[in-house]
């Protein structure tokens, strides 16, 4: 027995087969898309007509995100933006030091515990004309408890006296680029880079492992999933300590858990044999919806943090180069071992210049160790021009484009961190394109909300936050933005075989539609309603989350 599903419309992103009315679905798997003839002929099946209304398209596999998404909403929100929380209430964002403050301190009256730390999440200071947040802003909310306020970046983290005072900071003599000093000789209170921020992030209400996810952040981020038509998605960086490991297997492969996870092991804090002995073992405990043991490397830091690295002539506002968080020989000896073992890689590189010391170095590593079909990815890759695109087809790099900056700080790259020219080059879709490098597109959540169709919207229109369209030349159309947040992100992940489309053998992972993507074109992509999921064959609807 098998059930069919029938619906007003179904995008298969199948090319033999591109469209339509049924599915039908046996033990979590496609038996076939087409008419109802055509699916009667796998023998007894049931008739499920609860979406004969609605239009099916493969599930949206989010090719660049982070667990702790679900986790960070426990903590103050203080984005500048209006964002949906997992139980689908939206939160107001903050346009102000001020009104970061007063967030703040509304939060701390309701602290019954004198020491308690006070967490908050998504600061962006560059909307605030570029002031940054100090311990001296921060001590006006309390001078007695730690206070810690995580960039949107991610990658920057800002804190007041009595945290820096706790992790043994408050001091002069310190002498390290990612802790910035005031003039009194003292850190400012923002702290740059995984190294520094680590320091303090017990002390702050974060996990020593901050980019570890907990359980109940794991539940919340299942949720976040299904609203927006997600059924595969990544926690891209995580040190996968064999307790975290213990619990997203249980969270996730419980029956009523929405999602496939595709978890990375981050480079960082270990040398790079205990890494790849490490990505081993966890390939070994890779069960259908927990995919383990491949590797995350970053090379360097934020644009909109002025912590990424970049070419000549750098940053358009004069700011000096940003951080490098892995030395060329460490990124060596990653790649090649990699290679060398058959482990799969995924690439952190904002900065051009970051990108540069990748292609480098993988032209080196493939070389010694020939591997045609590697795919491994350079994730953000914002400023990569058309010869470093040249160069990633011919080294068969794959490339994952953070779409959603055109939105979120397009209007600031223009007028701050890179500069008129470079910032229409930003996330280069289209070249990459032409040059035949496969290509996906993220939202690098919780850096922005997880949302497939918005970040397809993203690299379709360019818009900034303003309405400008940033970068004409590198928009592209529906039909490519579709394919970049289903086949596309799947290739990426070498899941391809197994998701991205509808088609025979394939796991029936779908995303319930409200409205037609082609019908209501990529100029309101963005608005399309998602009712929910069906992921291994199991029904999640939105509403009743």
């Amino acid at each position: 027995m098998h059930t069919i599903y029938a619906a007003k419309k179904i995008i298969t992103m199948n090319p033999t087969r591109p469209y339509a009315t049924h599915v039908a679905v046996r033990d979590g798997r496609i038996l076939g898309a087409g008419s109802l003839d055509e699916l009667t002929g796998w023998g007894e099946y049931t008739l499920d007509q609860r979406f004969a209304d609605k239009v099916i398209m493969p599930g949206l596999v989010e090719g660049h995100s982070h667990g702790m998404e679900g986790t960070l909403w426990s903590y103050t929100y203080v984005g500048y933006f209006d964002r949906m929380n997992p139980d689908g209430v939206i939160q107001s964002g903050v346009k102000s030091i001020a009104a970061v403050l007063a967030r703040l301190r509304a939060v701390e009256a309701t602290l019954s515990d004198p020491d308690a730390a006070l967490p908050g999440w998504q600061l962006d200071p560059i909307y605030f004309n570029n002031e940054r947040v100090t311990r001296a802003h921060l001590d006006q909310v309390s001078a007695t408890r730690p206070i810690g306020l995580l960039h949107a970046s991610g990658h920057i983290v800002n804190v007041n006296s009595k945290a820096l005072e706790l992790a043994g900071l408050l001091r002069e003599g310190i002498d390290n680029p990612g802790v910035p000093l005031g003039e009194d000789g003292l850190p400012t209170g923002e702290l740059k880079g995984p190294e520094v921020m680590g320091l303090v992030a017990q002390y702050v209400g974060f996990d020593q492992d901050f980019l570890a996810v907990d359980q109940a952040g794991l539940l919340n981020f299942g949720k976040l999933c299904v609203r927006s038509g997600v059924t595969t998605a990544t926690d891209l960086a995580s040190r996968l300590a064999p307790s975290l490991v213990t619990m997203m297997q249980t969270v996730i492969d419980a029956e009523d858990y929405p999602a496939r996870i595709v978890s990375l092991l981050f480079h960082g804090g270990v040398s790079p044999d205990e890494l790849i002995k490490r990505a081993h073992e966890l390939r070994a405990q890779s069960s259908e919806k927990l995919r383990l043991g491949m590797i995350k490397v970053v090379a360097d830091g934020s644009i909109q943090g002025f912590s990424a690295r970049l070419r000549a002539p750098g940053y358009y506002n004069g700011a000096p180069n940003g951080l490098w968080y892995i030395s060329p020989q460490h990124l060596e000896q990653i790649l090649t071992q990699s290679l060398a073992t058959g482990l799969h890689v995924h690439i952190h590189t904002n900065g051009d210049e970051a990108t540069a010391l990748l292609l480098d170095t993988m032209e080196q590593c493939l070389v010694r160790h020939p591997a045609p079909d590697h795919r491994f990815t350079i994730q953000h890759c914002q400023l990569a021009d058309t010869a470093q695109y040249r160069r990633m087809a011919r080294l068969g790099l794959c490339v994952n484009l953070f779409a959603n900056h055109h939105f979120y700080w397009g209007d600031e790259h223009y007028r701050l961190t890179v500069g008129p020219e470079r910032a229409l080059r930003m996330n280069a879709c289209a070249t990459a394109l032409q040059h035949r490098v496969p290509m996906a597109i993220h939202s690098d959540a919780p850096i922005t909300p997880l949302g497939p169709l918005f970040t397809a919207w993203c690299a379709i229109n360019r818009l900034t936050a303003s309405g400008r369209v940033q970068g004409e030349s590198e928009r592209i159309g529906l039909d490519e933005a579709l394919y970049a947040i289903t086949l596309g992100a799947a290739y990426t992940l070498k899941l391809d075989g197994e998701i991205g489309s509808i088609e025979t053998g394939k796991r029936a992972d779908f995303a319930i539609l409200e409205d037609d993507p082609e019908t209501v074109g990529g100029a309101n992509l963005k608005d399309v309603a998602i009712w929910g999921t069906v992921q291994g064959g199991r029904v999640f609807a939105a509403s009743e989350l």
